[in-house]
């Protein structure tokens, strides 16, 4: 008896916190919250400093595997289409920045990557999973949340850069 009490009660706050998460999640439409954060070699970053630019905003952590095939990708489409506008932004989650560092020694990349150890971003956008992208249009609304990272996906996600730009 004492297991089926506890049972549902550990099901009933586990939905309770799914489903105030998913109430506060950042969607298509919304202004995209303020990120200030600094990143890894302590430059201020401000997305409202970027308005007028489409910008993809990465969540990342360096436990994350589908991260480590996300990053080429993230580097090819920042070098690719910097020139025409884009801003891609790493956002990392890990608690100490030197995991981000180590992990950013094996996957170079020429974009900036800010370290979230506070999680405070995240609360603000909720990603739904490591990676996740938020495409955010020259206004500062957000045009497309991309949950996860799939080879197959990689052609729409540009595409919709591309639209954007």
């Amino acid at each position: 008896m004492q297991t089926k009490v506890l049972v549902t009660v550990v099901a009933a706050a586990l939905s309770f916190a799914l489903s105030q998460r998913v109430a506060h999640a950042v969607e298509k439409g919304q202004t995209a919250p303020e990120i200030a954060l600094k990143d890894l070699s302590g430059k201020a970053i401000k997305l409202s400093s970027l308005k007028g630019k489409v910008v993809l905003v990465d969540f990342w952590a360096s436990w994350c595997g589908p991260c480590r095939e996300s990053m080429p990708f993230l580097e090819k489409l920042s070098k690719s289409y910097r020139d025409k506008g884009l801003v891609v932004l790493g956002v990392n989650i890990d608690n100490d920045a030197a995991a981000a560092r180590k992990f950013l020694k094996d996957l170079p990349v020429s974009f900036a990557v800010v370290n979230d150890a506070e999680k405070s971003v995240a609360k603000a956008y909720a990603p739904p999973t490591m990676p996740s992208s938020y495409l955010i249009d020259r206004q500062g609304k957000v045009h497309v949340v991309h949950a996860g990272f799939r080879r197959s996906d990689a052609a729409k996600l540009e595409a919709e850069i591309k639209n954007l730009l």
